[in-house]
This record gives structure tokens, sequence and C-alpha cells, in this order.
């Protein structure tokens, strides 16, 4: 006899039926740190800081406070402090758990079923999420060479566009564009569509190539610009994210964060991570130094066709166009011990994503690619 096959969430009427938009998500896939044996691997998959965290924040969070009470449900201190080293209000300043909260909520408070939302191909997987959880309709533009088409973008919004993305640096490219470029999709936008900045990666970005997105967040009442602690401050363990706009915006999304949604520890660590610049400033100059020397071995690969993409971010997207394909070098590295980030999920799979991490880390990974690529010819 053979067992009746159970019915879907969405066809059983004997069970709660959730919103159709919602079974058209797929879940969010995190960077990998075993192996498909379960071993445990060197992890370049998620963009964490190869650095660690500021032996300040570490302090701070031994030091949190009294775990029975209820935190701050405004993060009053971090706020402040943001906004003196960013030269922001503290009062268009607001707090998520992550800036993934944030982007969720942006599109919570702007968009619905019969809304659309917008990013460019190759943009964070997080961006579809945002806009099926609350009914709207993702809507993707071409990319150009992996990186940001503004004139895509801007032929690509309709009477429904109510939300576009924009990640600069882009992840999982690591793209990015200027200031000329990030003023010129404003302008072409409509005042009554919200642009969102996602900045995750934005503090290894050079000073003099800051693509004004606080300014323009400053003067104008649809930007809204996210970043969080995740990355160069090494606080991905902790879930702090933060977003500055227009006074309105950060209403609206006030009114539907979470309440206390930054714990004690996660408030005390990140104020004791914002002081430490020194720490931030060296993480960023190690990213820097690392990718350039990593980027250059794989620029010698070449002749075998490996490609790195231009990045600003801590990471770097290598393309395979030769005879080692990228979920050969993928299964490959992991044969060494590292696990990296194979993307077909995100219509990348041709590409690995892979986390700048220690010098001994870069120089083990271009050489075991060197190998693979020598041993696939």
């Amino acid at each position: 006899m053979t067992a009746s096959k159970p019915a879907s969430p969405s066809a059983a009427s004997d069970r709660p039926r959730p919103k159709d938009w919602i079974l058209g998500i797929k879940a969010y896939v995190p960077g990998k740190s075993t192996g498909a044996d379960g071993r445990p691997l060197i992890k370049l998959s998620a963009n964490e800081n190869p650095l660690g965290t500021s032996p300040l924040a570490q302090e701070a969070r031994h030091h949190a406070g009294d775990q029975a009470r209820y935190p701050d449900p405004d993060s009053t201190a971090l706020r402040v402090a943001l906004g003196k080293l960013h030269d922001l209000p503290a009062e268009r300043i607001v707090m998520g758990t992550g800036s993934d909260e944030l982007l969720h909520l942006a599109v919570q408070a702007y968009a619905g079923p019969g809304d659309e939302v917008l990013y460019v191909r190759y943009g964070f997987a997080v961006y579809d999420i945002a806009a099926r959880r609350c009914g709207a309709t993702p809507v993707v533009a071409p990319d150009r060479d992996y990186g940001t088409d503004v004139d895509a973008l801007l032929a690509a919004v309709t009477p429904a566009t109510r939300v576009v993305f924009l990640a600069n640096p882009n992840n999982p490219t690591g793209s990015y564009i200027g200031r000329e470029e990030v003023a010129r999709l404003h302008a072409g936008l409509r005042p009554d569509i919200l642009l969102v900045i996602d900045q995750a990666y934005a503090e290894y970005v050079a000073a003099e190539d800051d693509d004004g997105a606080f300014a323009l967040a400053a003067r104008a009442h649809n930007v809204l610009v996210t970043r969080t602690f995740s990355k160069i401050y090494g606080l991905a363990g902790e879930r702090v994210g933060w977003a500055t706009g227009d006074a309105d915006v950060i209403d609206m999304l006030n009114r539907i964060r979470g309440p206390f949604n930054l714990s004690l520890s996660a408030q005390a660590t990140a104020l004791a991570a914002l002081a430490d610049q020194d720490f931030v400033r060296h993480s960023r100059e190690h990213n820097r130094a690392e990718r350039t020397r990593f980027v250059a071995a794989i620029e010698a690969l070449g002749n075998h066709g490996l490609r790195p993409l231009p990045s600003q971010a801590n990471f770097v997207l290598i393309e395979f166009r030769g005879a080692l394909t990228a979920e050969a070098a993928y299964l490959g590295l992991m044969e060494y011990g590292y696990i990296t980030r194979w993307l077909p999920g995100q219509g990348l799979p041709q590409a690995l994503r892979i986390t700048i991490g220690t010098a001994e880390q870069m120089n083990a990974i271009a050489a075991a690619l060197t190998t693979l690529a020598g041993a696939a010819a």
C-alpha cells in the first residue's frame, strides 16, 4: 500500500493557509562553515572580519549590565555616539537587529500587494525576500558587468515602484558606483519612491571615494541609508544595524521595529566597538592590502579563465571561464580545508565569492586555486 502524499500548506484545508506571497519566498541561505560531511572548515563564506572584534568591545560584552532588566528600547547612547562619529542628528537614526531588520522594515512601511520593489541583478538576496514578505513584487533590473547600471534601474521604474534598493558596495559582486551616479539615480526617481542605500561594506571604502549617501539622506525626503556592525566592526554575532534618513522615514521604521530590539550586550558591545576607531582603521588597511595581493594572484591565473571582479568590499567575486569551473573550485577548496560561497541560487553558478581573510589564508587560497586550475587544464 502506497502512503498518500501530504497536502502542501497552500492546498490543505485542515490547517492555517499562508499567504500566497509567503509561499513564493526562498529562505535565505547563510554562508556555510562545514563541509558536506560536517567537517569544520576555515570559513571564508560570510564576509566576517578575520581580525575578530575590538578588545574594547570584547571587554564591554562581559560588563553589559543587569540581564534581568530590559535594555534601553531606543538604544539612545549608541545613537548619540553614531551621530557624533558621522555628524548626524541622533533623532534621525534608528537601530535594528542587523541591517537586515531595517531592510525588511523599509519595504514593509512603504510597499505591499500591487507595489513593486526594484533592485539590480545579483543584488543582495534579502531584497527579494523583503519584497515578497509583504506581498510586493520584486523587479530585477539588468546589471552592467555584474555591477549597478543606473540607466537600467531607471528604465525599470514603473508607476507601481515604491522602493529601490542600491547595495553600495554590492553584495555579492563587490561592485561600487560613485557619488555622481548615486546622485543621478536619486534624481531620476519620483519623490514618492524610497531609495534605500545599503552600505553594509561602506567602511571598507576609502574616504575620498565616499558615495555621498549620508549627505543625500540628510537633505532628501525619500532616502534611507543602512549600515551594520557585522562586517568591519566584527560584531556579526551581536546583530546590530542602523539607518539614517528623513525624520518621517525614521518615524515609520520606529513604529514597526521590534520593541527592545537590541539587547543589553549588543548595545554595550557596539558602543565600545564604535569608540575603537583604531581597530576599524587597522581592519580597513588589512583588507585593502590583502585584497590587492589576492586579486593580483588571481589575475595571474587569467590564462586559466579566472577573473577577479573589481571589489570595494571585504570579499572578491571570481568568475570562472575556463576548464576549472566554480563548482569544482568550491569543492576543491573544501578539500584544502576552506569553505567559500558558491551562489548558483543567485544566478552565479560561474562564480565564487571569497571573503578576504588573514594573509596566511589568502596565500593558501591563491596557491590552491593555482593547483586546481593547473590540474583542470
